[in-house]
């Protein structure tokens, strides 16, 4: 799987009014050109109002799919918002591109080879190196991006502790995002946090396991995966959920088995599975 940085965002708290009320937040971010620094708090130029529930290390850079904004463009247009919708517009601070990646000509010849690499691997001939993990990752970005016509979100092939490469920094996935009232601050709605949630298109929070620059262009490489297998987009559904299937408990033990995800989402699912509120 790769992505593409198409852009790069930040912003400094600021206050907005909403409702009569004024409100300091940090969601308001802005594309910046050039290489930007990632550290392990946040980016060079970038800041959370409120350090209580946003920012820290396990939310550290907040990623969007571009392709969600085409989306919103016809989601807002009944309030005149979805023409209006620059980079950054969701609080995020990488704004990244999946389309160009999923499928491609050679495509088909990357999923055989990735299946002949694993063949060899249980014949025991073989052992899987840094040219199977692309070959194998470029088939499932072929296979993700004919589900994608099917209504499959980015955040759906994308996995709490994969490991990407991006300039010269190294990170994370963590969690997917839960919004919070400021993103109805930001687009002036009440229902804008319902409308988000509902859309299933929440993007996802990355960790800096190293420090490094980065910039618009740059490619995200998927470089390492957990051997247990759950989608961001699982994290959101299992939190919504009145009541848990056998299939749900099963993925929410493999979530508890991942170093990635933060240990608030860890105490929440134990206490679902443990107080019998699954």
């Amino acid at each position: 799987m790769q992505m593409k940085l198409v852009s790069v965002n930040v912003g400094l708290p600021r206050e907005v009014t909403f409702h009569g009320m004024k409100v300091v937040t940090g969601i308001c971010k802005e594309p910046v050109p050039g290489r930007v620094r990632v550290r392990t708090l946040n980016l060079d130029g970038d800041r959370q109002a409120d350090l209580t529930v946003h920012g820290g290390e396990d939310k550290a850079v907040y990623c969007y799919p571009l392709s969600h904004y085409q989306y919103w463009k016809k989601e807002l247009a009944d309030r005149g918002q979805g023409r209006d919708l620059p980079m950054g517009s969701f609080g995020e601070n990488f704004t990244v591109d999946f389309a160009t990646h999923f499928g491609g000509p050679d495509s088909r010849e990357n999923d055989s080879r990735a299946s002949a690499s694993r063949e060899k691997d249980s014949r025991g001939n073989d052992s899987r190196g840094n040219d199977s993990l692309q070959n194998d990752s470029r088939g499932h970005a072929a296979r993700a991006n004919e589900s994608c016509k099917n209504g499959a979100l980015p955040e759906d092939f994308v996995q709490i502790g994969d490991r990407f490469s991006v300039g010269t920094a190294e990170v994370v996935v963590t969690q997917p995002r839960l919004p919070c009232y400021k993103l109805g601050v930001k687009f002036q709605s009440d229902d804008m946090v319902k409308r988000f949630l509902v859309s299933r298109r929440m993007g996802f929070y990355f960790a800096v396991r190293r420090e490094g620059e980065v910039g618009a262009g740059d490619e995200l490489r998927l470089i390492a995966r957990e051997p247990v297998a759950v989608p961001v987009s699982e994290i959101p559904r299992l939190y919504i959920a009145k009541a848990y299937s056998d299939g749900d408990v099963n993925i929410v033990r493999r979530a508890l088995q991942l170093e990635a995800l933060p240990e608030s989402w860890k105490e929440y699912f134990r206490e679902r599975l443990e107080g019998g509120r699954s």
